[in-house]
């Protein structure tokens, strides 16, 4: 299983929790605003290295905690399938404050080590497999283009550990070049100093646009199948990517293509002082019968495609890196009928560890009874049950 202990300590509203959790399903339940989120937060944040809701990271220190000089720190004894005993992955947080004519500002520092050694972000994902489903799923069917890629680049990069690493890259050639643009506009650099971004833009770039192309063509039957699962019959599903550079036959076709397409949009870059092509202005459609769900889904559809979107995530981690990612559930059954919360509380069941947080217990209960572990959040307290509620 991919988590053993999770120990947390500042951390939001939970300020002091030593958790064993064991394999298979655990339901975490309470009333709202207790710490559920926060919960599954951390586990996430062991995953991916940041949180997947807080704007600034400094809302994940306890405010106590800030008064005091103290830490926020999530820790994590996790599997991984290249060390023979589980390991240890911390990730802390300090805030320091100072007063300023404006008032106080707050800096935080964010210090991550897997057994003592410090790592980078990069260094760290992919070594927790997770995938999270929130209420807020709704927003990849419905919301911006800058969510579904987030979507696309967190399975990636959980996935192929060079990916996270060309991302990083090319969003610093990409600033760069911005910046370099907008000294253009205003007569401060020549177009000879471009030549070399633009180089770098197009090697990172092309790269990129076809490895989201490579896991699109794995990704999308799988979420077909979910869809048809949850859905019936009666809705045929497809999703189709939108690269801003269009695809060759390979990485190095696609980067013939973005360098042609650079000087296609030049006159446009030098209007606006900004990069118009490139991987950040992606997207990907979901289609139904047609239409486009961006445009059309009733909510009880946009739930739906996004549960399926989910579970092909899931599937698709599974298929390339040979094992199970955990599944993380925050009150993601709220707003179901029974008969779709079945259908994904029996397609979680067969994942080796599954965290599932909830108002009401019930609905899970009813599907695991004494079959999954239940615990009660509360007070900033994660107290283990010994039945079902």
């Amino acid at each position: 299983m991919p988590l053993s202990r999770l120990r947390l300590s500042n951390f939001r509203n939970l300020v002091d929790v030593d958790l064993e959790v064991p394999a298979g399903v655990s339901v975490f339940y309470g009333g709202n605003a207790q710490g559920k989120t926060a919960l599954v937060e951390a586990v996430y944040i062991l995953a991916i290295a940041r949180s997947f809701r807080a704007e600034n990271e400094r809302e994940l220190v306890n405010f106590g905690a800030v008064g005091n000089g103290d830490v926020a720190i999530v820790e994590g004894l996790v599997d991984d399938e290249e060390s023979v005993s589980p390991r240890r992955v911390i990730v802390g947080y300090r805030v320091s404050g100072s007063d300023s004519p404006g008032g106080r500002s707050y800096r935080i520092s964010k210090e991550i080590r897997v057994d003592r050694v410090r790592r980078t972000a990069a260094g760290l994902v992919g070594l927790v497999h997770a995938v999270l489903f929130t209420a807020l799923d709704i927003d990849l069917i419905q919301g911006s283009p800058s969510g579904r890629r987030r979507f696309l680049d967190i399975l990636i990069s959980q996935a192929d550990p060079l990916y996270l690493k060309a991302l990083q890259r090319y969003q610093q050639v990409l600033r760069q070049r911005n910046r370099l643009l907008r000294m253009r506009r205003e007569g401060r650099a020549s177009p000879e100093e471009m030549e070399y971004w633009d180089g770098e833009l197009v090697k990172e770039g092309a790269w990129l646009t076809w490895r989201r192309h490579e896991v699109m063509e794995v990704l999308t039957p799988s979420c077909v199948r979910h869809h048809k699962d949850l859905s019936g019959d009666g809705e045929k599903l497809d999703l189709q990517y939108r690269p801003s550079v269009p695809l060759a036959e390979c990485s190095d076709g696609t980067a013939v293509n973005y360098r042609e397409l650079l000087e296609l949009v030049s006159a446009r870059e030098a209007a606006t002082a900004a990069t118009a092509a490139g991987p950040h202005r992606d997207d990907f459609d979901i289609i139904v019968n047609g239409l486009d769900m961006g445009a059309y889904a009733s909510r009880g559809q946009a739930r739906t495609l996004a549960l399926a979107l989910r579970l092909g995530e899931a599937e698709t981690l599974s298929a390339v890196r040979g094992r199970e990612p955990l599944l993380l559930l925050d009150d993601a059954l709220s707003e179901m009928d029974a008969v779709r919360r079945e259908r994904v509380l029996e397609k979680a069941s067969h994942y080796p560890q599954v965290l599932i947080t909830t108002t009401d217990p019930e609905q899970v209960a009813g599907f695991f009874g004494a079959g999954a572990f239940y615990f009660r959040v509360g007070g900033g307290q994660v107290l283990p049950l010994d039945g079902v509620p």
